[in-house]
Parts: C-alpha cells; sequence; structure tokens
C-alpha cells in the first residue's frame, strides 16, 4: 500500500502484516504430525493410599484356612438387635436377633422368641429425661431404637460422673436376669429425643414359668456366670500368691474353646479381556496387556481392602466385638473420645478413620487448642494421637446422617492382635496372594485372563479392634 509522506514527498510501499492463512514459516500444528509425543501411564483416579493392606501383617495360609484357638470364655458378649419399622408407632424387633442379648444367646426355639418379641411395648423419650435411676429395682428391660442415652453415677465427691454412652440396638436390664433382686447399677439419662421398647420384667418371669426350655437356658447361664473366670470372662485358673510356709497349692488346667472358629480366605475376581489385536499391534512404547493389568489390579487391591473393613464374615466393622465399642460422647469425636478407645487395649497400633473424620476430630483439637503429633511411617508423616498413628481410609463408610466410625487396632501374632490372611506360591502367582491364569482365546479373537486375589482377616482376641462410632463429621456452628 502506498502513502503520501508529506515531509519528503514521493509514496512508501509498506509490507501488510502476515494474516493466519499467510504463514512464513510452518506451523506448529504440522510441525506435530512429525513429532513423538511423550506419553504417560493410564492414570486411575480411585487408587488410594491403602494403609490397611500396608500396615497389617501377612500371615501365610497354606490349607486355605486359619483356625483361631482361645482359652474357654464363660462371659458371652453382647450383641445389638435390629427392628423393623412400619410406621411412628409400629415399631418391633426382629425375633431372630434377641439371641444377641448374653441371657439368650444359643436359645433356638423361634416361637417363643416371636412371643417375647411382641410384647415389647413402644415407648417415645424426650430429651433430658431420666429413664431410670441408680438404685432403684429393675421393672422393665430396654432395647433402644435410636436415640442417645447417657449413664452416669454420682462420683465420690458427689459430681456427675458419666460412665458410658448407650445408642441405637443397644440393651439395658437385660443383665439382671439370674440376679435375686435386681438393682440399676447407673442412672440412664436421653441427651436427644428418641425411641425405646420396653418389656416389663413382670413378663420375663411370666415366661420362665411358663416355658421350661427357656428356664433351663435362663439357669445354665445363670450358673455359667457364677463359675470363676478372670477379668475378661475367661476361664479361670486357681494361682497363689504371697503365701509362706507350706500350704497345698491348688491345681487346675487351662480350658480352651470346643468349637474355635475358623477362617477361610475369601477372593476377588475379574475376567481381563484384550484383543488380539491389541495385544500385537499396539505395544509400542507401552505394553497394552500390562497396563490393562496393572489398573485391574488395583482396582482389585481397592476391593480388598474395602472387602477387609466392611464384609459381614471378616470384616472389622461387623465383626470387632460389641463390648469393645464406644461411642463418642457429644457427637463429634473429641481427644476425650479418642483417648476413651486408647484405654481399652494394650498396644494400639493405629487408628484407621475417614479423611472427613479425621479433619473432624482435628476442629476438635483447634478448639482446644491442642496440636497433635505426627509418626514417621515409611518415610511419610502421619498425623498421630499419644504417639499412635491416624491413617485415612476411605473405605470405612459415611453414613445418610454424616456419622462415621473410627478403629483402633493392635496387629500381629505376637501381640494376639489383627492379621490379613493370604496364601502364596499359588499356581500362576503374579503378586503375593493374587494370581493371572490365562482363559484362552475366544472365537471373537478376545484374550481372557482371570485375575484372583486370595485374603481374609482375622482377629485373634476381642479386644486388638476396637471402633469409636457416631462420630459427627459436620461442621457445627461455632
Amino acid at each position: 500500500m502506498s502513502t503520501p509522506d508529506s515531509a519528503t514527498g514521493p509514496a512508501v510501499d509498506e509490507p501488510d502484516p502476515p494474516s493466519e492463512d499467510r504463514l512464513t514459516s510452518l506451523s506448529t500444528t504440522a510441525a506435530r504430525q512429525l513429532a513423538t509425543t511423550t506419553k504417560s501411564e493410564p492414570q486411575m483416579q480411585a487408587i488410594s493410599s491403602r494403609w490397611l493392606l500396608r500396615m497389617l501383617p501377612w500371615v501365610d495360609v497354606k490349607g486355605g484356612t486359619y483356625r483361631v484357638n482361645r482359652r474357654l470364655q464363660l462371659r458371652v458378649g453382647r450383641g445389638r438387635v435390629q427392628f423393623e419399622q412400619n410406621g411412628a408407632d409400629d415399631i418391633r424387633v426382629i425375633p431372630q436377633t434377641l439371641t444377641e442379648l448374653p441371657t439368650l444367646r444359643g436359645y433356638s426355639d423361634t416361637e417363643v422368641l416371636k412371643e417375647i418379641a411382641t410384647r415389647f411395648r413402644v415407648r417415645e423419650i424426650r430429651a433430658g429425661q431420666v429413664l431410670v435411676e441408680a438404685g432403684q429395682p429393675v421393672t422393665e428391660a430396654y432395647l433402644v431404637v435410636h436415640g442417645r442415652f447417657t449413664r452416669f453415677t454420682e462420683g465420690k465427691y458427689g459430681e456427675e460422673e458419666i460412665v458410658g454412652v448407650v445408642t441405637d440396638g443397644a440393651q439395658m436390664g437385660d443383665e439382671a436376669i439370674g440376679q435375686p433382686d435386681p438393682l440399676w447399677l447407673s442412672s440412664v439419662r436421653a441427651e436427644t429425643s428418641g425411641v425405646v421398647l420396653a418389656l416389663p420384667w413382670s413378663v420375663v418371669t411370666e415366661f420362665t414359668e411358663r416355658v421350661p426350655s427357656l428356664a433351663a437356658h435362663l439357669e445354665a447361664y445363670a450358673r455359667r456366670q457364677s463359675l470363676p473366670m478372670n477379668r475378661k470372662g475367661e476361664a479361670d485358673v486357681p494361682v497363689q500368691a504371697g503365701h509362706v510356709g507350706e500350704p497345698t497349692i491348688n491345681g487346675g488346667y487351662v480350658d480352651y474353646e470346643l468349637a474355635p472358629r475358623e477362617y477361610e480366605l475369601s477372593l476377588t475376581q475379574t475376567v481381563l479381556r484384550v484383543h488380539t489385536r491389541v495385544a500385537d499391534l499396539y505395544n509400542n512404547p507401552m505394553d497394552q496387556t500390562e497396563q490393562q493389568l496393572r489398573l485391574t489390579i488395583e482396582e482389585i487391591r481397592e476391593r480388598q481392602e474395602w472387602e477387609l473393613v466392611n464384609n459381614r464374615e471378616f470384616g472389622l466393622l461387623h465383626n470387632a466385638d460389641h463390648a469393645q465399642r464406644v461411642s463418642t460422647f457429644t457427637g463429634p469425636p473429641t481427644p476425650d473420645d479418642m483417648d476413651e478407645l486408647l484405654a481399652m487395649r494394650r498396644k494400639t497400633k493405629l487408628f484407621l478413620a475417614h479423611p472427613k473424620a479425621i479433619a473432624a476430630f482435628f476442629r476438635q483439637c483447634n478448639r482446644r487448642g491442642l496440636v497433635p503429633g505426627t509418626a514417621s511411617v515409611e518415610g511419610h508423616e502421619i498425623p498421630a494421637w499419644r504417639g499412635v498413628p491416624i491413617f485415612p481410609c476411605n473405605k470405612i463408610p459415611v453414613s445418610p446422617q454424616h456419622t462415621s466410625s473410627i478403629i483402633a487396632l493392635r496387629t500381629g501374632e505376637g501381640d494376639q492382635g489383627a492379621i490379613g490372611l493370604y496364601q502364596t506360591g499359588i499356581p500362576e502367582e503374579y503378586q503375593p496372594g493374587l494370581n493371572v491364569r490365562f482363559m484362552g482365546i475366544d472365537t471373537n479373537s478376545i484374550i481372557r485372563y482371570l485375575v484372583t486375589a486370595y485374603y481374609s482377616m482375622a482377629i485373634l482376641v476381642p479386644d486388638a479392634v476396637g471402633i469409636l462410632e457416631n462420630a459427627q463429621i459436620g461442621r457445627t456452628a461455632e
């Protein structure tokens, strides 16, 4: 384009600026056609740290079954009953779950259980109401449908001393069976509104007089409870200490359970399919079959950890002894609650908690001006409480009510703790306890591999695992 120049007179030609369709050099888009890209391996968002799998001591189970032998237990553990609800006032206990009561453990007459279940009456409790008072006669037994109840007594100096928290599925009063004049050992107050099922004590007396099988069962239970036992409820061994002279030393023996629990290895499986054309041609720079197998195994390991936490047969949440379960005092997990959980066992090795539960615990520490410590584990700085590391585990569920659980573990065979079970040396083993077996090529040219992981978990003694339940994880208003 020519423009006049008033200073020089003649016109000067200036080049037009380059446009997108008139480049003077090779474009990057075209250049990339000749370039080699640097690729990452396939990524997987669902991979977690899986600390439970890493921290459990794993025991090689050559026979596929692990038997846990224990001393004879005389004190029967306490379970939790379950309910069915068809309306606000139509709440019933499921009869078969009444055998979770220590007094009815092992009782098999379902017709009697059904009749007992019909005699419970629904009772709504308001917040702040005192349900029973310490020292008063036991006139009713209670099953908690829902709500939070605090057990408390009068302390040595007249102050109120909280001795426990009772929540959904728990029982109160059944421990008085077999006592001539049963009295409440502690008072019970409702911290929230709730619903209980009440059974008059006169109904219990009526059933024992009318049903011989029930009377015999309760008599056998009371007789077992009168036998000598140690503080853990195991059959006692007579020992003497501090004696002088030549007294006669009592003799005895250590009795064993006649039906010890056996854990069979469970499994997680899948069939990996890869087309022969993919396996043959598309292997540079990364082997397609290897990458498919790597991500498949990651998914299997994630499911394996989920099973170790949630499986009803051997998972931690369903197999922890109910005497080793405590509920939070105020809702959120506090340092006091964590101390209570620690006090229930020796040599706690680790805590497991959902990341949101860990955050809720830290908020309670912040409110008190406390700074939790850390523990060095495999080169990682892990948050800790009282020196016990708190590992995140997203396999612990969060309820619709925004509550979760915190698990405390003692691990290892030497410490009578929790152990993982697997078998090594299995055919076509790819990793310890995991094998990949070729299943052939079908008529569609699909190669199939059976990928299997074998595992289970055993709790050697009940106090190896403890659970802090009903921990609220939502943020509360200041």
